[in-house]
C-alpha cells in the first residue's frame, strides 16, 4: 500500500506524475480545491477542517465524523495502486490521515512500526494529535497509535513539507 502524502502546492504535479486512484484534500473550506484533472469527483475527498486539535473560535477542528469519513472513503480504496492526501503544508492533517490509513488497512503491522516508517518516510510530519486520538478510539487501539506517535515526537520545520510516500506493508 503507497499513500503519497503532500502540501498544496504539490498536487497538480503528483497527480499528473503519481496518477494516484484516490485524492484526499484536508483545507479550511475557504481554500478547498476543485477536484484535479486525472480524479474521478467520486474518488475525491473533500474534508473541511483546520488545522488545530482543539476547538477554537471561528476554526473547525476534526471530530470523530472527520475521522470516520476518512476511514470509510479509505475503505473504498484498493491499495494497488496509489492514494494522494495532501493538506496546506503536507505536515499535520495529511500525515494524520496517512498515518490513520495505514494503521486501518495493515492490522498485522504494529502501530509503532508504522509511526517509524512516516518519520522516516520525512523528518518533518507531525500527525495532528486529536485526529490520531479519535482514530485510536475509533478502531480500539488502546492507545498505540497515540503512544506511537508521541513516541516518534514532532517534526522538524520544513515549510512545506516535500512530499513522502508511506509504504506500508512492504517488509
Amino acid at each position: 500500500m503507497k499513500i503519497i502524502v503532500s502540501s498544496l502546492q504539490d498536487v497538480p504535479t503528483l497527480v499528473r506524475m503519481t496518477r494516484p486512484s484516490h485524492l484526499i484534500s484536508l483545507l479550511d473550506p475557504d481554500t478547498m480545491i476543485k477536484t484535479p484533472k486525472g480524479i474521478a469527483p467520486e474518488r475525491h475527498l473533500k474534508v473541511g477542517v483546520n488545522d488545530i486539535a482543539g476547538p477554537e473560535e471561528g476554526l473547525i477542528h476534526p471530530t470523530a465524523e472527520t475521522v470516520e469519513q476518512i476511514l470509510r472513503f479509505g475503505r473504498g480504496w484498493e491499495p494497488f495502486e496509489p492514494m494522494l492526501v495532501h493538506c496546506w503544508a503536507g505536515i499535520s492533517r495529511s500525515s494524520a490521515t496517512a498515518f490513520i490509513l495505514a494503521c486501518e488497512r495493515a492490522p498485522e503491522v504494529s502501530e509503532r512500526d508504522i509511526a517509524e516508517d512516516l518519520r522516516r518516510a520525512s523528518v518533518a510530519a507531525s500527525p495532528n494529535p486529536l485526529m490520531v486520538q479519535l482514530a485510536d478510539d475509533m478502531l480500539n487501539r488502546g492507545g498505540r497509535m497515540v503512544d506511537a506517535v508521541r513516541a516518534i515526537g514532532p517534526g522538524t520545520y520544513s515549510w512545506p513539507n516535500p512530499p513522502y510516500e508511506l509504504a506500508v506493508g512492504f517488509r
